[in-house]
């Protein structure tokens, strides 16, 4: 049974050698323009509003241009900022990495464009730490959401859950939203079956949640499309659809019901190399 996490003064951060309650990861990847200014308003955002011990993870996944030494700067400048760099692309990659790597009760990660608004992090990362759910995600469909984003972006949103509605039987409303948090060991147990290391990453933990019985609760939030958005569309769609298709596959062959205490100790499924993780300094 989960312990509830007490609360703590406002503004209450991570101490020298002592855990965090929550952990939040920013991956990136060729973000110099807007890297410090982003970590700079969630620092005082958490500094002033957030009531739990906390920690900023920024995870450099292979940049190449300015990102990393940015991070190593902010990290000296700012307490409770800590860095990795990844070798490798992708921002599955990344989370795995950083996730695996923490000793947080709670592991987070949100977009580095902040396109979520900041007041959605208390009740995600509450939810979980008061024990009401073992993954909470933030949903731009769910009733209560606000958004602001193209037509275009709306409709292949829309039609992505909506997919995976039908094909794989999801319950949740948005997959794709970066803005999630999950108890640590439920990181644990989750990421070693994990085989996507790129944008599909979020969808494939979340139906694994899904078919291991797990509680996923979803905040509504308050999301503004960044339009330098660094996705893209043709290739992260290609991507997803083969990704679909491969856990139709598994969920075919695997029984229509997991034990809640974790998900079937199978091997997870090949995939290439984990690359060098380095702690930066």
């Amino acid at each position: 049974m989960a312990v509830a996490a007490p609360i703590r003064p406002v503004g209450a951060r991570l101490r020298a050698a002592q855990p965090a309650d929550v952990e939040i990861v920013l991956p990136v990847y060729n973000e110099e323009r807007s890297l410090a200014r982003s970590v700079r308003r969630l620092h005082s955002f958490l500094e002033g509003s957030f009531p739990f011990t906390w920690r900023i993870t920024i995870a450099d996944n292979a940049s190449t241009d300015g990102t990393l030494a940015i991070a190593r700067r902010i990290q000296h400048e700012l307490p409770g900022v800590s860095v990795i760099h990844l070798d490798a692309k992708g921002r599955g990659r990344a989370l795995r990495a950083a996730w695996l790597a923490s000793d947080a009760d709670v592991v987070s990660y949100m977009d580095i464009d902040l396109s979520t608004d900041l007041s959605a992090l208390l009740p995600l990362v509450a939810s979980v730490l008061r024990g009401h759910s073992d993954i909470a995600i933030g949903s731009r469909l769910a009733v209560g959401a606000r958004v602001q984003r193209s037509a275009k972006r709306e409709l292949i949103s829309r039609a992505y859950n909506g997919l995976l509605h039908v094909v794989l039987r999801s319950r949740f409303t948005d997959a794709q939203c970066g803005f999630k948090a999950l108890r640590a060991d439920v990181a644990r147990s989750l990421l070693p079956q994990v085989v996507d290391d790129a944008w599909f990453f979020d969808t494939e933990l979340l139906v694994l949640a899904q078919r291991a019985g797990m509680r996923i609760h979803e905040v509504p939030v308050d999301w503004v499309e960044d339009p330098d958005s660094r996705v893209e569309i043709a290739r992260t769609a290609a991507g997803d659809l083969r990704g679909i298709a491969r856990l139709l596959r598994t969920g075919r062959a695997s029984p229509s019901s997991s034990s809640r205490a974790g998900l079937r100790a199978e091997p997870p499924a090949s995939r290439t190399p984990s690359p060098r993780v380095h702690l930066a300094r």
